[in-house]
């Protein structure tokens, strides 16, 4: 392939019909090429509807004129309404069903919002307000989105991705709904997990919406109360499991490669940990895929970690960690961090793992207990007599970080706080679980407790806190910062299979991007305002990794993949159709 195709081929190469990723106000496309559209079909159309936008001469081209009021708003002005009318909701849920019209009705200017408003809207649209709307998506459901696969469709997957409209995907976000945050088997109403988790794709690393597809697969659920929910929208049966469970996946992942190719990313969201670790062992080798909730939970912390270094000295290996929490989130972290010590030290990661500790509900994970423990907790099982609780395992293993990923509140106590503080000159202290109510600890109380010492993080976000006189700014240890940009990078280097490097290779990069004024103001992570330029950032990374291990087939490599990353970015601003 030649470079200027390459160059052209925006978007990771695959090509951009709709000028989605390059035209501009001043060069002109005409999308009706493509699809024809015009009058009143135009203004229900979300992926051209403007809304008072459409100049004088684009309403008689395309016959809208009389179909709105006569007032022509900039993009900009209509910003400014919509923010102006999303202020005036004190509820959040309400936020977010507003926010589900907009991106029904005009997708550009949803997709404009968002990235201008990151930080105000990222809580509305992800965690914790997407964890309500999931539980109450059969109440606000107003219209299809994404695609739903339930066993009535075994046998017919295929067919039914032929019926989503669009036809050139390059990411799939897919649940099965079992393990919604920290909130459960939420079924079928699971789907509002795909479909926020995509909107960041494009929001924050810039893939274009057309190729973005969000999946609900659909076995039955475990909850009573749903499945006695007059309003539930998926199938009223308990869940099936395993022979009939790994036959539709089997049928899915495979319709998935023979309809959209051997490049489309799939990501793995919110399984319940048994299905989780599974189906990533079983596609990792065949598939290019990736699992959020393990590995990319384990990618963001990593680079939370490496960036405090700055703060609390000393390298990884010089610290000891303790979990609570050994499931899918933990023990993927867990994983990451031995890894990354055994890459800075050349220690074999067997021997990097025993500055690891993890708890779980039994207690400490402990050698004695190997012969109970489930396959993904067994690496962690070190010689060490049993303890019982988080307080006793905190006195025993003396932590300098402590990392909580157990889908339970209120259970980094002020005693188990208070042991940290007084072990450690600045105690890490991490409360990932979501939503804010399952966090392990509030900011609060970890700055409190500690008496100021800690340097928290959360999967939430927390408020700044004032102690004493000063403020302290949380971190947010959100996914967020890493699946974006490692998408992009996967998909503009043409990966056909995710490796461990990428991953070690995003933390680095997000880790790279904390500056000294942010650490002057205790911040681990980088403010997400600058979210597009960090996922730029992460995609070079990815993307070079990628190109290095040979498992790029978009060749030549570009020049500058930071360039590259940019210019393959999707833009919200509104095009002309004249």
């Amino acid at each position: 392939m030649a470079t200027d195709d390459f160059v052209n081929g925006v978007g990771g190469g695959v090509k951009d019909h709709y000028g989605e990723d390059s035209a501009t106000e001043d060069q002109l496309i005409t999308p009706w090429n493509f699809s024809v559209a015009s009058g009143h079909t135009l203004l229900r159309d979300p992926r051209y509807n403007k809304g008072l936008a459409f100049t004088e001469k684009e309403r008689d081209s395309h016959y809208v004129r009389g179909l709105l009021p006569p007032a022509i708003f900039t993009q900009e002005l209509q910003e400014k309404r919509l923010m102006h009318n999303l202020r005036q909701y004190d509820v959040p849920l309400h936020k977010y069903i507003a926010l589900m019209d907009l991106q029904e009705r005009n997708e550009r200017l949803f997709y404009k919002i968002l990235i201008e408003n990151v930080e105000e809207l990222l809580p509305v649209v992800y965690t914790p307000t997407v964890g309500e709307a999931c539980q109450k998506y059969g109440s606000i459901y107003r219209r299809p989105q994404g695609l739903y696969i339930s066993l009535k469709e075994k046998g017919k997957i295929l067919e039914v991705l032929k019926n989503w409209p669009e036809k050139t995907i390059q990411v799939i976000v897919v649940t099965d709904g079992e393990r919604i945050l920290g909130l459960g088997d939420l079924g079928c109403q699971g789907m509002g997990i795909p479909v926020g988790k995509l909107s960041l794709y494009t929001a924050l690393g810039g893939v274009r919406p057309s190729a973005c597809l969000p999946i609900t697969i659909d076995v039955g659920t475990n909850n009573e109360k749903l499945l006695n929910d007059e309003f539930y929208i998926g199938l009223r049966q308990k869940r099936a499991t395993g022979k009939e469970y790994a036959e539709l996946l089997e049928e899915f992942m495979h319709a998935v490669k023979q309809n959209y190719g051997e490049k489309v990313l799939v990501q793995f969201e919110d399984f319940a940990n048994h299905n989780a670790f599974e189906l990533l062992d079983k596609y990792s080798s065949s598939h290019l895929v990736f699992n959020d909730d393990i590995q990319g939970t384990a990618s963001v912390v990593l680079a939370g970690l490496l960036a405090s270094l700055k703060l609390i000295g000393g390298t990884l290996a010089d610290h000891t960690f303790l979990f609570l929490g050994a499931g899918e989130a933990g023990t993927g972290i867990a994983e990451l961090i031995a890894l990354e010590i055994s890459k800075q030290t050349k220690a074999p990661v067997e021997e990097t793992r025993k500055k690891i500790w993890l708890v779980d509900s039994k207690g400490l994970i402990v050698s004695s207990r190997q012969q109970s423990l489930q396959h993904f907790k067994k690496p962690w099982a070190h010689e060490h007599e049993p303890v019982k609780d988080l307080l006793n395992a905190v006195k025993a293993i003396k932590p300098t970080v402590l990392i909580g990923t157990s889908g339970v509140g209120k259970t980094f106590t002020k005693e188990v706080v208070e042991a940290m503080a007084s072990l450690n000159k600045k105690p890490l202290i991490f409360a990932l679980s979501n939503p804010t109510s399952q966090s392990e600890c509030t900011a609060e109380e970890a700055y409190t407790w500690s008496k100021g010492k800690a340097i928290f993080a959360s999967g939430s976000p927390f408020d700044p806190v004032e102690y004493e006189g000063k403020v302290f700014v949380p971190g947010q240890g959100n996914n967020a910062y890493i699946f974006p940009g490692l998408g992009l990078g996967l998909i503009m280097s043409g990966a056909i299979r995710v490796r461990d490097e990428m991953l070690l290779a995003a933390s680095e990069a997000l880790a790279a991007q904390v500056s000294q004024e942010h650490y002057d103001k205790g911040l681990i992570y980088p403010p997400f305002t600058n979210i597009r330029k960090i996922s730029a950032n992460i995609a070079a990374s990815v993307a070079a990794k990628t190109y290095e291990l040979g498992l790029a087939s978009h060749l030549p490599r570009p020049k500058d993949l930071v360039k590259y990353a940019e210019s393959c970015m999707y833009s919200p601003g509104y095009r002309s159709y004249l």
